[in-house]
């Protein structure tokens, strides 16, 4: 898998389990990471501890501030909290990629797909924010417990949907950089399965007992598949659609 160049990544929400994890791995890997927070205060002191974890410098300010910082940056808020967060960023993403690592999950029912009108969360963020924001859906499937544990090897695959192919590349390259294998999953509109997937494994944790359950994509990508006209993978080419 290929590894990204090094990259200046704002994480919104990057306090909370998901997202301080992704920043962990991700400044490890040698990316320059800024987490945001609605309390600058309160985001500063926490990148401090996660860089001290991490053995790496990430730093810490207001979501907007981290936003702006940011040539990628990734919202990792909880669904209640996700359209306020980004009305509060949306000036600050023009030109950039955005992932969206949201899942539409309504407490107490999370373990029923809940998806919004339009059928995908991701979807209406890109059609809400027009073209020139690459949005790209990814890590929704992973558990933030296993994030976090920077030694734990994470046992599941990751879907990007993205209409942009070298967005999705792009964030397939972090992901391997997160020690994550990752598969191109098509458009943005593709994305109802990643998010819809979160409470199937929700109810797989709570009826089997499962520490954090995943997905795992089998089968060998084809040569064809590596020239990216019917299936990509980590090591090969976007596929057309």
């Amino acid at each position: 898998m290929d590894k990204a160049k090094r990259m200046r990544i704002a994480i919104i929400g990057g306090t909370g389990d998901l997202g301080s994890g992704l920043a962990m791995r991700w400044a490890r890997a040698g990316h320059e990471v800024v987490i945001g927070s609605r309390d600058a205060a309160r985001a500063a002191e926490r990148a401090a501890a996660f860089g001290r974890t991490a053995g790496a410098t990430i730093t810490g300010t207001d979501n907007a501030s981290a936003a702006g910082q940011g040539e990628i940056v990734a919202l990792t808020v909880p669904y209640a909290s996700h359209a306020a967060t980004l009305a509060s960023i949306r000036d600050h993403l023009d030109g950039k990629i955005l992932i969206d690592v949201t899942v539409p999950l309504v407490p107490p029912r999370v373990r029923i797909v809940q998806l919004p009108e339009g059928g995908s969360l991701a979807r209406a963020v890109q059609a809400g924010l027009g073209e020139g924001v690459r949005v790209v859906s990814a890590f929704q499937n992973v558990a933030a417990a296993h994030l976090a544990a920077l030694d734990h090897a994470i046992d599941c695959d990751v879907l990007v949907c993205g209409n942009d192919k070298e967005a999705r590349e792009t964030v397939i390259a972090l992901a391997a950089d997160a020690g994550m294998r990752a598969w191109h999953a098509g458009r943005i509109d593709n994305s109802a399965v990643a998010e819809g997937l979160t409470s199937i494994l929700i109810f797989l944790n709570g009826t089997y007992g499962f520490d954090g359950a995943g997905i795992r994509i089998t089968g060998t990508p084809g040569a064809a598949g590596r020239g990216g006209d019917r299936a990509g993978g980590p090591a090969g080419g976007p596929p057309t659609s």
